[in-house]
């Protein structure tokens, strides 16, 4: 997960740094920034009328250069930036869907229950013609569109009772708008009474009607009563401007951020005294000004802050974000994580797939699952002071230059979806080359997996999941309190060549205990020598009788033979080496020369053996000695092996000891040392 996040983390950099280059070039080409002034007589008469609509200024009655040009001076600063959008927007002439609504139910559910926002409705009356043609209705729909406002066609003959409940019989325009100031409050219905049927003029009456929800200032007075009022809003958006109403763009942001901004349009067409603007810090018109209890913020002044719509609803939901906005960005964040596994994850391409959706699925359902208690503690009421201080560090970070980059580059990125699709691929791919040549270092074998090999292994764990459960399930260590094997009891009852053999995954053996067989002390060869002189000669033959013999020993009577070694017992000569050849014994012996003939004549060190391991000098797999410096490995039983040797022999199928049968995925009770008895005193 961590691997996944630092990839995104870069991702984001990636971008980052590519949006600086893009507007490097553009400066290198054109010799502007999208931040820099424009000049609005120096543009023609057809981008100054594209400003305007994309501002929601009507100027049908304007049919000379000049009056358009002062009405977009009048309604803000023109940037490069929100100029080439706008031209962007023009161009692209991608058709807007329009709902089509079955019944009453559908347009409750859509027009009456959205407190949100501002929908524009085409009723047709039965057996009437629509009141706006298709080709107007289509402009319309285009136009409005721009400013979030939705619309649909309502056709009487899909449900006459409900037209007629309503009271429309003949065909006609109803918008829908929120009544009140307060989110979620009731939606009024208006109903369009206009004798000209033209795009404008439908336009013009939805722009006043949305406007009349906005608070307007007319005088200096009633700006100083408001300005020093304090009320339920945190956050007041202020429009000084000499127009007649506030611009569409204005008007529905009011509407989609209702409960949360409150926006205020301040008409300063007849003003004669002025002063009090000054003491207030705004010194020209037109100027959008944000006022927060930090104080006040002049909007358009950084990076990506145009006239419009699109950035202004990106500051201000990052300013005043709801639930659902972080939410929604969680989950776009999750999802983008996730499909880095696709890239990650290496061998057939099968695998890859299988291992993305099984990450999309986990994911998701923890995002979800995540978010149930936070919308449960959302919902206490001792947390007003954390909302305060939660929405104090919002209004902190994104009102910096860092955000305002991260804002712009967000609009740019989002209107050039192939672009940063393209850039994510081609990011996810240099992980993938960085990744593979990585594993191919590693000597991994994963990575040349090909689809064939990789289904059936996942076919061979799927059905030892099926036929062998506890061996797929209890990985080593694991602690159990049963004493038997179920399994083990089991498969000795069924007939061994009627049943398949269960499938047993070999991830265990990476969890069994390795380490390196070391020495202590050294003794000379005359020592050796005069203690045992016929161990060399018997030691080979004496040892694989021993081997054939005790395979067939219980552990209990192996561990005892050992102890009573090591007691004395038995002759420490030859004897000794029989008891070593059954490889374990539970104290040093440094008398036992052939056991210790391949280690250099070097005493064992025990204190290097895990504490559950029996104590042993050879390998029963290979038949040799263990050498100095080798790498050993330990069996849940307690027998210890070279560690190629018992890998090779488990990774064969045969998952149980060489030397007592028991289960190498099973694990056994920890063997205790037994104490010797204390010799009774003579009667």
């Amino acid at each position: 997960m961590w691997v996944k996040l630092c990839c995104l983390l870069l991702y984001f950099l990636a971008l980052f740094v590519l949006a600086r280059v893009f507007e490097a070039v553009a400066w290198y080409e054109s010799g502007f920034l999208a931040t820099q002034l424009v000049d609005p007589v120096a543009l023609s008469f057809r981008k100054l009328r594209t400003i305007l609509e994309c501002r929601g200024l009507g100027h049908s009655g304007l049919p000379e250069k000049k009056d358009v040009r002062e009405l977009v001076e009048k309604s803000g600063d023109l940037m490069e930036g929100e100029l080439y959008s706008a031209l962007k927007e023009e161009e692209a002439s991608e058709s807007v869907s329009s709902t089509n609504f079955s019944g009453e139910m559908h347009f409750y559910e859509l027009v009456e229950d959205t407190k949100d926002g501002i929908w524009l409705v085409q009723v047709i009356a039965n057996d009437r013609s629509p009141l706006v043609g298709k080709v107007h209705w289509e402009k319309m729909v285009k136009k409005v569109s721009r400013f979030g406002i939705r619309t649909g066609t309502f056709n009487c003959s899909s449900d006459p009772r409900y037209c007629k409940r309503r009271g429309w019989l003949k065909s006609t325009l109803i918008m829908s708008v929120p009544q009140t100031s307060t989110s979620k409050g009731k939606v009024m219905l208006k109903e369009y009474s206009g004798r000209k049927i033209e795009v404008e003029h439908i336009f013009k009456w939805i722009t006043a009607h949305a406007a009349s929800r906005i608070k307007t200032i007319y005088n200096s007075e009633h700006l100083k009563e408001e300005w020093n009022k304090s009320d339920q809003y945190r956050l007041k958006i202020y429009l000084f401007a000499n127009l007649d109403q506030p611009p569409a763009f204005f008007s529905a942001l009011s509407v989609k951020f209702t409960g949360r901004v409150e926006f205020i349009f301040v008409n300063v067409e007849n003003w004669d005294n002025k002063s009090y603007m000054a003491e207030i810090g705004i010194y020209k018109t037109p100027s959008y000004i944000l006022r927060t209890p930090e104080g006040i913020y002049r909007y358009g002044n950084n990076t990506g802050e145009f006239i419009s719509l699109r950035a202004m609803d990106s500051f201000l939901r990052s300013l005043q974000p709801e639930v659902n906005d972080l939410f929604v960005l969680s989950l776009v964040l999750v999802n983008l994580m996730a499909w880095m596994d696709l890239f990650i994850t290496q061998g057939a391409t099968i695998k890859r797939f299988v291992v993305l959706i099984s990450t999309l699925g986990t994911y998701n359902s923890l995002l979800i699952i995540s978010w149930l208690p936070v919308l449960g503690f959302l919902q206490l009421p001792y947390l007003d002071s954390f909302y305060e201080y939660s929405l104090k560090l919002f209004r902190y970070s994104n009102t910096t230059t860092l955000a305002s980059w991260v804002r712009a580059d967000w609009m740019f990125y989002s209107s050039h979806p192939a672009l940063f699709l393209s850039t994510y691929l081609g990011h996810g791919l240099l992980i993938d080359y960085f990744e593979k040549k990585r594993r191919r270092n590693n000597n991994t074998d994963e990575v040349n997996a090909n689809n064939l090999e990789w289904l059936s292994s996942l076919w061979d764990w799927y059905t030892s999941y099926l036929f062998h459960p506890i061996a797929s399930f209890q990985h080593f260590p694991f602690d159990s309190d049963w004493d038997e094997d179920p399994d083990l009891f089991l498969e000795r009852l069924a007939f061994p060549d009627l049943w398949l053999h269960p499938l047993i995954p070999t991830d265990y053996i990476k969890n069994l205990p390795m380490w390196r067989f070391q020495c202590l002390g050294t003794y000379s060869d005359e020592e050796m020598l005069e203690t045992f002189p016929d161990s060399e000669s018997d030691s080979d033959s004496e040892n694989k009788e021993v081997f054939s013999s005790d395979r067939e020993l219980s552990e209990d009577d192996e561990l005892s033979t050992c102890h009573r070694c090591s007691e004395g017992e038995h002759r420490c000569g030859a004897e000794a080496c029989s008891c070593a050849s059954h490889y374990c014994h539970h104290e040093p012996c440094p008398r036992k020369a052939s056991s210790y003939g391949s280690a250099g004549h070097l005493e064992p060190d025990w204190s290097a053996w895990p504490s559950n391991m029996l104590h042993c000098t050879e390998c029963v797999v290979c038949l040799e000695n263990f050498a100095k410096g080798c790498l050993l490995m330990g069996l849940p039983c307690g027998h210890v092996f070279h560690q190629n040797c018992i890998v090779m022999w488990l990774a064969g199928g045969r998952h149980c000891c060489p030397v007592c049968r028991w289960a190498s995925y099973k694990k056994k009770q920890p063997y205790t040392h037994p104490q010797p008895l204390p010799s009774e005193p003579p009667s």
